[in-house]
């Protein structure tokens, strides 16, 4: 009796701490812990940071050069993993050699494991030489296979014999970036119209809404479509690059200055904010300082659905063909050889980058609702 006594005292008084802690928390603790507590939030930044992981250090997490190519290997499915064989299990994984045959009716080439081959799979590996972020050049993979004549395409391989899983990789590059990039642009352009539109009102606010209404009013496909196919051809890969982005951004601020607006339109009449002006305070300070961090979860949510947003974009133009181009290789690109639907039919491992852009699109749609959350602590 007396135990149970002293553990109900035990457990009381680790609630009162609990609460003297919540109460003195700051803010960005409470944001913490309310997002740790959203699980399918925590498993999508887990699934981002490890996609820009690869997508940074694509070069050395690639087994192969981007344009590097296999002619005696098109249209080559994936290779499989192995860790048993007659000898037995092998604590490293390795690969079979690939054996080509051509029916002679059709004349199509088929590929199948040769078992007499074995290529062990191997980690930090010398391979194909690269600049890594265009510095210095070194020949050192994550992994790759021991043994001359050896391959390893975890993902297949295209039309021109190159190895998707490392296309993938150095794509990953681009279809992320443009994304981060583009909604950079997209916030500036929206939290500043949005906050003249919302906090000065008046002739601005006409002005700047009724140009939100036009650009809103074009379809935003056949207007992507026409300014894209806009850009010189003769335009280098760079500078299609932030074309494309700048077409983007240009349309993808129209709602977060609305939501800003609508929110500056409210808060501006609130007592703390009437008091900042008394005391004296700049407009631009009250906006950023006293106005913005009130709604930032509003802000959040916007960006997080922004980027697929802007990664939908960059893929649907390069895939219908007026986006970036090659060289250039991002997912809209690869799925691009994906069109035909006898191709698809025949190689279906094609349509891998599209298993990448949901994977994505998902992980960003789930990581907004966490930070949603958590942005408004105090809210159960």
């Amino acid at each position: 009796m007396k135990f149970l006594r002293k553990e109900k005292a035990v457990s009381e008084e680790e609630r009162v701490a609990y609460e003297e802690e919540l109460y003195v928390a700051s803010q960005w603790k409470l944001m913490w812990w309310k997002f740790k507590k959203h699980k399918m939030a925590i498993a999508a930044i887990v699934v981002l940071l490890i996609l820009y992981l690869l997508a940074i250090f694509c070069e050395f997490f690639a087994p192969y050069y981007l344009h590097k190519r296999y002619i005696e290997y098109i249209y080559t499915s994936s290779q499989r993993l192995h860790f048993f064989n007659e000898e037995g299990f092998h604590l490293l994984p390795f690969v079979y050699g690939l054996k080509r045959e051509i029916d002679p009716v059709t004349l199509r080439k088929s590929y199948f494991e040769d078992e007499r081959e074995i290529y062990p799979v191997r980690f930090f590996v010398r391979g194909d030489k690269y600049k890594f972020w265009n510095l210095f050049k070194t020949d050192l993979h994550f992994f790759g296979v021991e043994g001359r004549g050896g391959t390893i395409f975890l993902l297949g391989t295209d039309r021109l014999g190159r190895d998707m899983f490392s296309r993938i990789l150095y794509g990953a590059r681009i279809s992320l970036s443009i994304g981060l990039v583009g909604v950079f642009f997209s916030l500036v352009i929206g939290v500043v119209l949005g906050g003249i539109s919302g906090y000065y009102g008046g002739v601005a606010d006409t002005i700047i809404q009724r140009l939100i209404e036009v650009l809103r009013s074009f379809p935003t496909i056949p207007l992507w479509m026409s300014l894209s196919a806009a850009l010189p051809s003769h335009w280098p890969p760079l500078r299609v690059y932030f074309g494309i982005v700048i077409i983007l951004s240009l349309f993808g601020w129209t709602g977060l200055a609305r939501v800003v607006r609508g929110k500056l339109l409210v808060l501006r009449e609130e007592d703390f904010a009437m008091a900042a002006r008394l005391t004296g305070s700049k407009e631009m300070r009250i906006i950023t300082l006293h106005l913005l961090p009130n709604f930032m979860s509003h802000i959040i949510v916007s960006i997080t659905l922004a980027i697929p947003y802007m990664i939908l974009g960059e893929t649907t133009l390069s895939f219908l063909g007026i986006g970036l181009q090659p060289p250039i290789t991002s997912w809209g690109v690869l799925l691009k050889e994906a069109q035909n639907v006898c191709t698809i039919a025949l190689h279906p491992w094609l349509l891998i980058p599209a298993f990448f852009v949901i994977t994505t699109i998902l992980a960003f749609n789930f990581l907004g609702d966490g930070l949603r959350d958590a942005a408004d602590p105090y809210v159960r």
